[in-house]
């Protein structure tokens, strides 16, 4: 049984090669959408209980092998799953779609991390933030810019800082629609994580057409010495080496 960390549109669309190939696959969500889209394959939703739960169900589920597809962000479920996987000597590898890269016309920033976003991001300046509702705690910082979150779920609470509001949207979204959303809110900077993705471009498409400015925010490091694929057949043919039944 491979265990699929998933949560992305390339493990969902690695979950349904699996499938059609036979692969016994149980796939494995965070909880963190709370309507996510369905797998093609056994799927179970919430987090593991620390090292210990997670080892815990690596052995009542019988895992022979774990694909890890999570966000190109997750270090911290990156670090720890490639951790635990080789001091079991449990076959792991890490598939994850290739970083963005800048186009003629583009203007990006590159920062390192969320810290680095006062240093480029003028006081005032109306900010787009496209990731997501979690990284709001690190924005305090920027609390006195103008900043527009978008989040995937209608929010629970009030936007934690005094100017700024939420704004509701389900990817993927078209250039089109990127642009007609920026043209609607306005703003003259975008932070973005560099994700990567054909549908996630849209939006650097779209602020490259209105002329906004974009804070790249460099992918974290992953650990060194694990194999790594970045096209799903290559992902999917790791899977039938290590879990076909």
């Amino acid at each position: 049984m491979i265990l699929l960390l998933a949560g992305t549109t390339e493990a969902r669309n690695l979950a349904g090669y699996m499938a059609e190939a036979g692969i016994k696959t149980v796939a494995s969500l965070a909880g963190v959408t709370r309507t996510p889209l369905p797998m093609a394959v056994e799927t179970r939703v919430g987090g593991f209980g620390g090292d210990a739960g997670f080892e815990t169900y690596l052995d009542r589920a019988g895992i022979t092998a774990v694909i890890d597809a999570t966000h190109p962000f997750a270090a911290k479920i990156t670090a720890r799953t490639a951790r635990i996987c080789a001091a079991r000597g449990l076959p792991y590898l890490r598939y994850e779609r290739p970083g963005w890269r800048s186009r003629p016309g583009d203007a990006w920033h590159e920062v390192a991390d969320y810290a680095g976003l006062s240093a480029i991001i003028p006081v005032g300046a109306r900010v787009f933030l496209a990731t997501g509702r979690q990284s709001l705690s690190q924005m305090a910082h920027l609390a006195d810019r103008h900043l527009i979150c978008r989040v995937i779920d209608p929010p629970e609470g009030a936007f934690p800082y005094p100017n700024g509001a939420f704004v509701i949207g389900r990817p993927p979204f078209s250039e089109d629609t990127e642009i007609e959303t920026l043209r609607a809110l306005n703003p003259n900077w975008m932070v973005v994580k560099n994700a990567g993705g054909a549908s996630g471009r849209a939006k650097l498409d779209a602020a490259r057409r209105l002329g906004i400015s974009v804070a790249m925010i460099a992918r974290p490091a992953v650990p060194a010495g694990i194999e790594r694929r970045e096209q799903v057949l290559d992902a999917l043919e790791w899977a039938e080496a290590h879990g076909r039944t």
